[in-house]
């Protein structure tokens, strides 16, 4: 008996259906080509749930490298920024205060509504809730400064100030802070409550390592916002005039050591920013990243518990060092990607089931198998399928980076 093509791939689905469950199928029909072996599988996608339960979490291949054991921070993750996937985690939704790479969420959402050229005088308003031992630029009511400057104030100095002006052109405090909030959503991030958008410590205001590696692997999709995170080092104007050009200016350089190479911190190869922040309650915080080789990896370690202020570089660099030792090694743990948007409900009767449907009529009668899943286990069962036709998404106190 000669079978079609369409027919000799219907018998190997059926084969690899079966061996899929264990039951092992083999077709007998004189002249049938033995059916093809099923690929060997991949690695089971992990649990979504898994990165909220507590602990490391790690699935390690043959090879992996074993994880640094020094590693303190109450919270931590490494994720490649490429696809999203997250290579290790250590409680990664636990809620902790940011302090300032909460920053990264407001350039996220006020960037896009604010013009990326252009001035703005600061008034005394926009500058008279900036918190008490706030981390700042410097800058002064009744001068007008270019809008690219109080963006490098909030990136590199970290300044409070320049995040209330922003903030204020933006629609104001509370205004932005709902907008932050409704952007973490947006982007899957849940874990994040904003009260302060400068990330001054706050009651309430939390976030977590998963979130903020979601902000910045964001952040590097904007072209501004790379940018500015970027920056090691920048001129701000000392005084301007109405057009917002400087007399003077003076240098300003970006908290985040790794990036700097500054107080004995050792400048992290291919460092590409993002943010670092302290606060009293938050301790150190940073969420960073870095390429090799053509592949981009994402840290962010939150609250170190040992080594003094500058602990949090060091588990970060050992962590990046890790991840990029890891590349092909470990299965991945979870997803920076947001959870896909639900299905339509279907309003109309069920698709009919295309079970046989093929780009080629079937002739005849054709020999398949069903398996039948019951209380006792499966087996497999032979039976005439009749010819059917085909179906055609800081810091309560001041500090070296205070939020």
């Amino acid at each position: 008996m000669i079978l079609s093509p369409s027919v000799r791939r219907l018998l190997s689905r059926a084969a690899a259906l079966a061996a899929g469950v264990g039951v092992v199928f083999t077709p007998s029909l004189a002249g049938a080509a033995p059916a093809e072996p099923a690929p060997p599988r991949a690695a089971a996608p992990p649990d979504p749930a898994l990165l909220h339960r507590p602990g490391v979490h790690l699935r390690p291949r043959e090879g992996a490298p074993a994880l640094p054991d020094d590693i303190s921070a109450l919270s931590w993750l490494v994720a490649d920024a490429g696809s999203g996937e997250v290579l290790a985690a250590h409680d990664a939704h636990r809620g902790l205060p940011p302090a300032s790479t909460m920053k990264t969420l407001f350039a996220l959402t006020a960037l896009p509504h604010l013009p990326r050229t252009g001035t703005h005088t600061v008034t005394d308003a926009e500058l008279a809730e900036v918190g008490e031992g706030s981390s700042l630029v410097g800058l002064d009511a009744g001068r007008t400064y270019r809008i690219a400057d109080l963006w490098k104030g909030v990136f590199l100095s970290s300044g409070n100030d320049a995040v209330h002006v922003l903030a204020d052109m933006n629609g104001g405090w509370t205004q932005t802070a709902a907008e932050m909030q409704a952007k973490a959503r947006t982007l899957g991030a849940r874990d994040t409550h904003v009260v302060s958008p400068d990330g001054y410590d706050a009651d309430g205001q939390v976030s977590s390592a998963y979130d903020l590696a979601v902000f910045g692997r964001a952040g590097l999709a904007d072209p501004d916002f790379a940018r500015y995170a970027a920056l090691a080092d920048a001129p701000f104007p000392g005084d301007t005039d109405a057009e917002g050009r400087p007399s003077w200016t003076y240098g300003i350089e970006n908290t985040n050591r790794l990036l700097t190479g500054e107080d004995g911190v050792e400048r992290y190869p291919g460092i590409i920013g993002i943010k670092n922040g302290y606060t009293s309650g938050a301790g150190f915080t940073l969420v960073t990243a870095a390429r090799r080789g053509g592949r981009t990896l994402l840290v962010t370690v939150m609250n170190p518990q040992q080594g003094g202020a500058f602990a949090v570089y060091d588990e970060a660099r050992a962590l990046m060092d890790w991840g990029f030792a890891a590349a092909g090694r470990v299965d991945p743990v979870g997803s920076l990607q947001p959870p896909p948007a639900a299905a339509p409900t279907r309003t109309g009767p069920p698709p009919v089931a295309a079970a046989a449907s093929s780009a080629e009529p079937l002739t005849g009668y054709v020999w398949s198998a069903v398996l039948l899943a019951g209380a006792g286990g499966a087996a497999a069962v032979v039976y005439r399928l009749r010819r059917r036709p085909p179906h055609r998404e800081p810091g309560s106190h001041a500090g070296p980076d205070a939020g």
